[in-house]
């Protein structure tokens, strides 16, 4: 059974105005002209700590050509602190906003932590889906999506492939609460 593409694949990706953990607010609009990777981001899920390894190497080409980064932390049961703890944990540099109310999250219909979305310089979502094709059974990936899709768009291609399923960590929709 083949999943369905995004509904965002090939629109216009809706703007936002979140706060970021350094205080500021930051504004998808203002990033226009720019390749953006939208991470739907975790601070506890391993997935997105491994993204991150990658992500902060990457950061450090692409920024030069053009490319911006943002973390979207979508965790309800994710505080403020452990957020800033895992930031400066994984040297990360680029930007986390928080939407801890999901507005964001929903709107996109993000699902996983990491959840990628990749824009060209218009704002066109030209990219969704999975850092890469490593799974919970088969670890190694062979093939980096990000990688591809921006490499595509820094060259003037259409990413292939532009679609595939977010693989991660669910996204919590709460905050943990004690069972009875």
């Amino acid at each position: 059974m083949t999943q369905e593409p995004h509904p965002w694949l090939n629109r216009l990706a809706p703007d936002f105005t979140l706060t970021s953990m350094d205080g500021g607010r930051l504004s998808l609009s203002d990033w226009r002209g720019f390749i953006v990777i939208i991470n739907f981001w975790s601070a506890e899920c391993p997935w997105s700590r491994r993204a991150d390894v990658l992500l902060v190497y990457r950061q450090l080409t692409w920024e030069a050509k053009g490319v911006r980064i943002v973390g979207v932390a979508c965790n309800a049961n994710e505080s403020e602190t452990e957020i800033r703890y895992e930031i400066a944990n994984r040297h990360m540099r680029y930007p986390v906003v928080l939407d801890f109310d999901r507005r964001l999250t929903n709107l996109y219909k993000a699902t996983t932590t990491p959840h990628f979305f990749v824009l060209d310089r218009q704002g066109i979502a030209r990219y969704i889906g999975a850092l890469d094709d490593a799974t919970s059974q088969a670890h190694d990936a062979r093939t980096y999506y990000l990688d591809r899709a921006v490499t595509a768009l820094l060259n003037n291609r259409a990413p292939d492939p532009e679609f595939t399923p977010a693989a991660g960590c669910q996204i919590a929709a709460e905050a943990a609460k004690a069972k009875w």
